[in-house]
């Protein structure tokens, strides 16, 4: 067991200089979600939408509840007709937490038929769970038998199967509404990027030769927690050789002098919104390795060529096809994915190497009023260390537009 080592206990010295949604604010972001979704719905022409993800949940509805505990518990859902209303399957004891919100029409207790809860009975409550949907579809579907799912498992499908219905993928649903952001969405992405980036410079003040890396990662947290932050979706913070090769998660190394601290913030902030930044710092004072300013380099000539490309009407294939070329000696370490859209997590679309698109690639085209985060991760295969960075964009007619506003680090950068 570690001795506590708390790095700093008083309020960070970088504070946001943003402001969380008012309530009128919020009021509109949650009408204007609601009707993309029911515009994804008829586009589609599903009479319905089963939404189980917590992130689609507060999409549609501005509800959350638990946010981690019902990503792997089916307990929690909520019924959007096309044209009929919302009907939010709360769990019990838990009501209150929808008072107020306009976008809840109807509240009702929820049926599982998650084996922790029910046991052996589970086909026999999917039954049920299916019987009440098919309720609300007769009442509300226009006699449509069409109807989304988001997220479920081989009960819900087989149970409204076998009523007769016909199920759609609805996460594909959900991902096309929430690909254009509103003007009061892109402030409140700003003000969750704000927020992320006081944690970060907190963070940075207290990196220093001796700490760990969990210590570091809990100061981002802190401070992030302190002004509306939720939670982190990764543990992506890694020292030293630990940067190399990358997805390796924070432990309790002990930072050295001269290391390389490479991270992701992955965080969701205030208003569930993902601020998404990745930036590498050298640890202390001492002057970078040319080798780690080289690979600091690429990593920035990568991110801001493949930013350049991002425009209106730019098909994602064109993307691929015109992305910075990756030398030999680090594509076997590339990242996952050039860019992916971002929101309340990242979304639609992912948008890969030309190594990859093959065997993962789809088209598409990049609109106004979409976000993406543009990413690089350069680290050779037999290399000690290396380079993770990353900015969140707002894609509008005259191109690209940054939202980070945290620097890179100045020594690397020389």
């Amino acid at each position: 067991m570690h001795d506590v080592n708390l790095l700093d206990s008083q309020p960070p010295a970088v504070l946001p200089d943003s402001q969380p949604l008012d309530a009128e604010a919020e009021r509109r972001v949650r009408a204007y979600r609601l009707e993309r979704v029911r515009q994804s719905l008829a586009q589609s022409d599903l009479a319905a939408a089963v939404l189980f993800d917590p992130v689609n949940i507060r999409y549609a509805t501005g509800s959350r509840n638990m946010q981690v505990w019902t990503m792997h518990n089916l307990c929690r859902y909520v019924f959007v007709a096309a044209d009929g209303p919302v009907v939010l399957f709360e769990l019990p004891n838990c009501f209150h937490l929808a008072k107020g919100l306009e976008t809840v029409d109807e509240l009702r207790p929820p049926r599982s038929w998650d084996y922790l809860v029910v046991g052996q009975r589970a086909e026999e409550m999917a039954r049920a769970w299916a019987e009440d949907i098919a309720e609300l579809m007769r009442r509300h579907g226009g006699g449509s038998r069409r109807i989304a799912i988001d997220r479920a498992d081989w009960h819900a499908g087989a149970a409204l199967t076998a009523l007769g219905y016909e199920l759609a993928n609805g996460q594909a649903v959900m991902e096309r509404a929430r690909l254009i952001k509103s003007q009061d969405e892109i402030d409140g992405m700003t003000h969750a990027l704000r927020v992320c980036e006081a944690a970060m410079y907190a963070m940075r003040s207290n990196v220093r030769p001796g700490v760990r890396e969990d210590e570091a990662l809990a100061e981002l947290l802190r401070v992030s927690t302190i002004y509306g932050g939720e939670y982190p979706e990764t543990r992506l913070l890694a020292s030293g050789p630990r940067t190399n090769p990358w997805f390796q998660e924070t432990s309790d190394r002990v930072m050295e002098s001269g290391d390389l601290l490479s991270f992701d913030t992955d965080l969701i902030g205030p208003g569930g919104w993902y601020a998404d930044i990745s930036r590498s710092w050298c640890v202390s004072d001492v002057r970078p390795s040319d080798e780690q300013r080289r690979l600091f380099d690429l990593a920035r000539e990568q991110l801001e060529h493949n930013m350049a490309l991002l425009r209106p009407g730019m098909s994602f294939r064109e993307m691929t096809e015109k992305s910075w070329p990756v030398p030999d000696a680090y594509k076997a370490n590339r990242y996952a994915d050039i860019a992916h859209g971002v929101g309340l997590g990242v979304e639609y679309p992912l948008i890969y190497y030309p190594e990859d698109y093959d065997l993962f690639g789809y088209d598409g085209h990049f609109e106004a009023g979409m976000m993406a985060c543009i990413e690089s991760y350069i680290g050779a295969e037999d290399g000690r260390e290396g380079v993770k960075l990353e900015q969140p964009v707002l894609i509008t007619e005259q191109g690209p537009q940054l939202l980070s506003r945290y620097p890179f680090d100045e020594a690397l950068a020389q």
